[in-house]
């Protein structure tokens, strides 16, 4: 099997699993070397339970990043199933329509990577505030009024100001669009818009990737928050003190 659990029994333990991967399987095919065939994930399967950490664990190139982002549903898989609990009830992400999955990553779940994917032009305060305007049970944000949008984004806004003050972004470029930003800033953007919302299943790439020793800390504090809120997390970790910190269990992939 490809992926062995380790660990403590979780603080979830005997409650049923907000996500289930079983008999997950992905391949890429290499054109470039002729069609090879490279096998990353084969028969994954692991469970994940409300408010608890799971850490992948395995050598470069096992299927850590491959697996997130099936999880996410960036990628398909060639076999296997995603059971995922989600506020509007059980869905297999794995074949889940493409509006399915964007209705889970507005409001259900939510992703870190190792690089931050924003609009051009757009001031980082929005990029975090316009994720918790779309999660909101209201009409799609393009469906509101001026009035209600505006009242909305200010709101938001005071939350992703908070965040960045954790974070230690500093105010002069709350406003700026983040493409400008360095490495570290860039990645403390993306850290605020993967937790403005609490998310049912968050992912997570690599987060303390480009951090200080200080925001990794609050990256920690973070993370146990939304376990304490009840978020599902599943993690790549390669800053072992941050795993160590944070995660539950292991599943080993390999």
């Amino acid at each position: 099997m490809n992926g062995h659990e380790d660990g403590a029994a979780s603080m979830g333990e005997g409650a049923p699993p907000r996500l289930c991967v079983r008999g997950l399987a992905k391949h890429f095919t290499l054109h470039l070397r002729g069609g090879a065939r490279l096998q990353v994930l084969q028969d994954t399967a692991f469970d994940v339970r409300a408010g608890e950490c799971v850490a992948l664990a395995g050598a470069s190139g096992r299927g850590k990043s491959t697996l997130v982002k099936c999880l996410f549903g960036s990628y398909g898989s060639d076999a296997g199933s995603l059971h995922f609990e989600s506020s509007a009830g059980p869905v297999d992400i794995a074949t889940a329509t493409p509006q399915r999955l964007l209705a889970l990553r507005r409001r259900d779940i939510a992703y870190v990577s190792q690089f931050l994917r924003a609009v051009p032009r757009v001031p980082a305060l929005d990029v975090v505030a316009q994720r918790l305007v779309d999660a909101d049970p209201l009409p799609p944000s393009d469906d509101l009024d001026d009035a209600t949008h505006a009242r909305c984004m200010a709101a938001a806004r005071d939350v992703a100001r908070g965040l960045f003050a954790r974070l230690n972004l500093p105010p002069a470029l709350w406003d700026l669009p983040p493409a400008t930003f360095s490495g570290g800033e860039q990645q403390r953007v993306n850290i605020a818009r993967g937790f403005v919302q609490p998310a049912r299943l968050l992912l997570l790439d690599e987060p303390t990737a480009s951090l200080d020793a200080a925001n990794r800390r609050v990256v920690i504090e973070l993370i146990h928050e939304a376990k304490a809120q009840g978020a599902a997390v599943v993690g790549i970790f390669h800053d072992e003190e941050v795993r160590d910190a944070v995660a539950d269990r292991r599943v080993e992939l390999g």
